[in-house]
């Protein structure tokens, strides 16, 4: 079941009285309960479940509007239509062609997403985001239902294969961690040649390793 283009993007603003802001675009299944921890300066609009791309927010305001895309989020936003300047784009873990077997999600992995339950939640987290016992402390799983996941992952495919031919590699700097087994890192390496940076020690969810968007966005 897909509600596309009949439902709005899911927005999260946190509003720092700044005039610059932070677009992020989360991944699958995400939501902001995951990033609280990470601060900025700017304004952040968190965006995520993907089961339609409308967005209804004013951009006016802001002299300057950075963007940071993770995982499927880097795919959406590559084919975002913004009407806005963008000063800086960064992609996190993710490549926009997201359903692509070589660059994207391999038919093995989109399997693994596809069916984690409640049961197998906590293992998926362990093997495929999270390096250390350490951040295990510090993992915040979205709180968002294994139903609304699946619609969203539906979405996500369905959109893709509209939006096939519309993608394209639109960021400055791609951030993956060294350990990163949701993509092919050879994969990504060659995609991405020498825009590509290693986030060592981490897996899937490098956001153990920052305390701030903007270490991200001046790396």
């Amino acid at each position: 079941m897909c509600f596309l283009y009949n439902t709005i993007m899911k927005q999260y603003y946190i509003n720092n009285k700044s005039d610059s802001l932070l677009i992020f675009f989360t991944g699958w299944g995400c939501d902001e309960y995951e990033f609280e921890h990470l601060k900025s300066k700017s304004d952040v609009l968190i965006l995520y479940d993907y089961t339609d791309l409308y967005l209804n927010f004013d951009f006016s305001k802001y002299n300057e509007i950075n963007l940071l895309a993770f995982s499927a989020g880097v795919f959406v936003a590559s084919i975002f239509k913004f009407g806005v300047k963008i000063n800086k784009k960064i992609a996190a873990d993710g490549n926009p062609f997201l359903f692509d077997e070589k660059y994207g999600l391999s038919k093995q992995i989109q399997d693994i997403l596809y069916n984690i339950t409640e049961e197998n939640a906590d293992e998926f987290a362990r093997n495929f985001l999270i390096k250390t016992d350490e951040e295990y402390k510090e993992f915040h799983p979205s709180k968002r239902t294994l139903e609304s996941c699946r619609i969203e992952f539906d979405c996500l495919k369905n959109i893709y294969q509209k939006e096939k031919e519309n993608i394209k590699d639109i960021y400055d700097l791609v951030l993956f961690g060294e350990n990163d087994t949701i993509f092919d890192i050879s994969a990504q390496r060659e995609f991405y040649k020498n825009k590509i940076k290693f986030v060592q020690n981490a897996r899937h969810n490098l956001f153990f390793r920052i305390k701030k968007y903007e270490d991200l966005l001046y790396l």
